[in-house]
């Protein structure tokens, strides 16, 4: 009954839009091939699986729930789990730590492409491919500066460890048969006034360049700016002004995270501005409360407009979208459906906009026309189709996911310790 319910929705919805211009089975088929890429780090906060010690490095999680990933196989089952609850297939984005190093030690500068082996395989298996990011936090080698560390021996520590992070990801790349998108963010900075930014900045524009030295055809380089970091609120060497000029210099993907700009700031506006200069985007979607704190991802202002952005600009070839969020404080689970799904309303509305009817009223000077065009697209049943697009996937409709999650919890999360 439900299913038939649906269906008489979405052909109501499709008669709607067909009104404006648009074509809502043309939408749903160019939704369905718009893959997020999953952040693993949801399942366990952020721990990784080298020795399970707190964060450090300018980053923190908050809470405890009970139910995190305790182990690889724990948390595959939790992405799994999730998956089969966010209609569309996606990819996972993996931090170094994520490794599976046997039981014992493996030092950030001497990990190799089989200690994903395990990973790779498992991705093959579930149709599911990877993107990968360096770990420079959370080290006894970190402190306060990595790449940007006056002493060499401890910059060509962290040279080396991300040279080998491309290498697993050109790796991830050649068999995935797509490229690995890899991703660079560090945390340097200090706490305090430093007089001295000009010598950092040096140090890691030439780290970078050591880094990328090496070209690769399977993977793909991202390198991402911050504010700052928690105990580095003074400066931050890797800064968006940086970073933009590197990466328009060098030919590298920027990735925009969300969370890492003053909180006035529109994202969505710097995507127009810098694909005219740089090749791709990577997109780190979350929700700032204040500032980065990390937020589940929800359907709010931010996000539908980062998503309009992307489709005004016809840039959805251009633009990576990944999740970057780790709530401990409610189920992790839940917390990865709610985000990737408020994601992806997003996305499915920006699709649904009557961009050439709005662009027609921009070019005749016709302010009024688009303007009261844009407020009632807000009111079209952009829901009805989202359900369809549910049901099409095999997923949980509607609200229908949330005894889902509350089962999973009782069967296998609630017994973790």
């Amino acid at each position: 009954m439900k299913d038939t319910l649906i269906q008489q929705a979405y052909e109501l919805a499709r008669e709607r839009y067909a009104a404006v211009g648009i074509d809502t089975e043309k939408v749903l088929d160019t939704l369905q091939g718009i893959p997020l890429s999953l952040h693993c780090w949801q399942a366990d906060d952020v721990m990784g699986f080298e020795s399970g010690s707190a964060l450090s490095g300018g980053i923190q999680t908050t809470g405890n729930y009970p139910g995190r990933a305790r182990n690889v196989d724990e948390l595959r089952a939790d992405i799994l789990e999730a998956a089969s609850m966010i209609p569309g297939r996606h990819r996972l984005n993996l931090h170094e730590i994520y490794g599976e190093f046997g039981g014992g030690f493996v030092d950030r500068d001497q990990v190799e492409p089989r200690h994903f082996e395990g990973w790779m395989q498992w991705a093959q298996e579930q149709g599911m491919k990877l993107d990968f990011n360096s770990t420079s936090f959370s080290h006894p080698k970190s402190g306060n500066l990595t790449l940007a560390h006056p002493d060499k021996g401890i910059r060509d520590f962290w040279v080396e460890h991300t040279r080998r992070c491309r290498a697993i990801a050109e790796e991830m790349g050649r068999r995935q048969g797509d490229a690995c998108i890899m991703n660079l963010w560090i945390h340097d900075g200090s706490k305090d006034i430093t007089v001295n930014r000009m010598k950092y900045r040096e140090l890691l524009k030439d780290s970078l360049d050591r880094i990328f030295a090496t070209p690769y055809a399977h993977m793909k380089d991202c390198v991402e700016s911050k504010v700052f970091g928690i105990g580095l609120e003074s400066y931050t060497v890797g800064s968006n002004d940086f970073y933009i000029g590197y990466a328009a210099q060098r030919g590298k993907i920027v990735t925009l995270d969300t969370g890492h700009f003053h909180p006035t700031e529109s994202v969505a506006d710097k995507v127009s501005a810098l694909l005219l200069f740089v090749p791709e985007l990577m997109l780190h979607v979350s929700r700032p409360v204040r500032w980065d704190s990390d937020h589940v991802t929800i359907m709010n202002d931010e996000t539908m407009d980062l998503c309009k952005e992307i489709v005004r600009c016809g840039a959805l070839d251009r633009v990576h979208i990944g999740l970057d969020y780790f709530d401990a404080s409610i189920n992790r689970i839940g917390a990865y459906v709610v985000g990737s799904r408020a994601t992806q309303k997003c996305l499915l509305q920006a699709l649904l906009e009557p961009l050439g009817t709005l662009r027609t009223y921009e070019a005749a000077g016709k302010g009024f026309e688009r303007l009261a065009l844009l407020e009632e697209c807000k009111s079209l049943p952009w829901n009805a189709v989202w359900d369809m697009f549910c049901l099409r996937n095999g997923v949980p409709v509607g609200e229908e996911f949330i005894p889902a999650v509350e089962d999973y919890e009782r069967r296998v999360l609630s017994k973790r310790s």
